[in-house]
């Protein structure tokens, strides 16, 4: 993008895309990062191989059914067949030695995990609920495209065309809202747990086919890479885009998302919530040990953004059909310029502008002050009282379920995934598409959207109270001046 590097070892405060810290020693340089985007989650792997050599893939074609399950059809009629990777983990554990070396380390809890700990950070999610879901969506999600890298592995999946993107968002909803639910939801057994540790197979899957096709034609054409390189792009979801991944969830939000919407968290709350992404990061076979501390965690944070924010066309082809998936569409309707206006204010405008997302004007952009404005004065409020609290927790938790996946009708899931390989790499598929640039619905900027409506009245309500402030501040300085002047 023509961005004068700095050198890694020039020590002190930086800006880099916008985003502000202090370079040290302690913080890991690209050099030093490299080597992880050739490893990966081997276990996971072997295991994969193992289960597919027990329930070969069928050679007919693939469709996932509505319940997320992956179903066949043959064309002769024969009946459906259905193969949940979960299921045969657990039903070949004792018997299959790979097999079993997963579902052993999944269930072998580490010593630092504190259950206690891990449900008060369940806790902050649902306490800040509004905010943290606009973080994981425009800095984790669309300000992710800005990793070139790993976009390379994205646009493979065929998931982030316009009409596939809404459905991938929602089943990832799922597997954050379940991560959260409650503890028992992440113990062994639970369905947080289940939920991560099929996203881990499925990982496996998708690296596991681009790999293959890749082999394929360089079998065919040697030395050929021209679908995808992986010495220079690394191996398909390796080690480093995991990191990647787990940060947009935690790091993120803590220091970037929050904080941009007017709100910071305890110290506690941060070591909490960190402690339970750690545990997640644990099971879906990614590198943890980073999140042991704010300290390091934070230093992780910083060193992707100098490592891994490359954008590319592809990242803003994809950037922008996520935003098309979405405007204008349940549970909120928000207009694309809402949106966009999100994107600007979260992610800053060298962000936006490299994802070629274009300026909504001042308007919307002035409604995402109003939205932040309704965000920080709610959540400090509940935050602030115990019984509060704690009924805030149980209500949020019971709408966002509700709304995002058991209520169909008004634009939820409908029903429970089983993460399936569902969008297949294949050579066959172009790389995705780039969208007609606006998924407007007609007539939606004459009627305001829900989530534009709160954000207009916030916006109203705080601008009224600030000038409420300054009108009473000056009529208190002029009367103390008058004062003055006479005596």
């Amino acid at each position: 993008m023509g961005r004068q590097e700095i050198p890694d070892d020039e020590y002190g405060w930086r800006n880099h895309w916008g985003f502000k810290f202090n370079w040290t020693p302690e913080h890991l340089k690209p050099k030093d990062l490299e080597p992880l985007i050739h490893t990966y989650d081997v276990v996971a792997t072997e295991c994969l191989e193992r289960l597919y050599e027990i329930s070969p893939s069928p050679s007919f074609i693939a469709a996932p059914k509505q319940d997320g399950t992956e179903t066949t059809s043959k064309p002769d009629g024969e009946k459906q067949k259905r193969r949940d990777l979960y299921e045969l983990l657990r039903e070949h554990a004792a018997t299959e030695p790979k097999v079993g070396r997963l579902w052993d380390e999944i269930h072998t809890v580490p010593e630092w995990v504190d259950w206690e700990q891990l449900e008060r950070g369940q806790k902050v999610f649902f306490r800040y609920a509004g905010p943290v879901l606009m973080t994981l969506t425009f800095v984790g999600l669309l300000g992710g495209m800005t990793s070139g890298r790993a976009v390379e592995t994205l646009d493979r999946t065929g998931g982030f065309g316009v009409d596939a993107v809404r459905r991938r968002l929602l089943e990832t909803m799922q597997h954050t809202l379940d991560v959260h639910r409650d503890v028992a939801s992440i113990r062994p057994g639970g369905a947080g747990f289940e939920d991560s540790v099929r996203v881990r197979l499925l990982h496996a899957g998708v690296r596991r086919r681009i790999l293959a096709i890749q082999a394929t034609m360089a079998a065919s054409r040697p030395g050929s890479s021209s679908y995808y390189d992986a010495r220079t792009l690394g191996v398909p979801i390796s080690d480093l885009d995991c990191i990647g991944t787990i940060n947009e969830f935690a790091c993120e939000v803590v220091w970037i998302g929050l904080p941009r919407q007017g709100i910071v968290m305890w110290p506690g709350e941060i070591e909490d919530y960190l402690a339970l992404w750690r545990y997640v990061a644990y099971l879906m076979g990614a590198p943890h040990d980073w999140l042991a501390s704010p300290g390091s965690a934070r230093r992780m944070m910083d060193s992707l953004i100098v490592s891994e924010m490359r954008p590319t066309n592809k990242s803003a082809a994809l950037a922008n059909n996520i935003l098309d998936g979405l405007a204008s569409q349940p549970p909120t309707y928000a207009s694309r310029e809402f949106l966009c206006a999100q994107v600007w204010w979260l992610n800053g405008p060298e962000v936006a502008r490299a994802l070629e997302i274009g300026w909504p004007g001042w308007y919307y952009y002035a409604l995402v002050l109003g939205q932040c404005a309704f965000f920080a004065v709610t959540c400090y409020v509940n935050r602030s009282v115990a019984w509060l609290d704690e009924r805030n927790v149980k209500l949020v938790r019971h709408i966002l379920y509700q709304v995002f996946i058991r209520d169909k009708s008004k634009g939820g899931l409908g029903y429970t995934s089983k993460f399936p390989l569902k969008y297949l790499p294949s050579f066959d598929r172009p790389a995705t598409q780039r969208g007609p640039g606006s998924a407007i619905a007609p007539g939606s900027k004459r009627k305001m959207s829900r989530t534009g409506r709160t954000a207009f009245i916030s916006l109203l309500l705080a601008t009224a109270i600030v000038g409420t402030v300054l009108w009473v501040s000056v009529r208190g300085v002029v009367r103390l001046v008058v004062a003055w002047a006479v005596s």
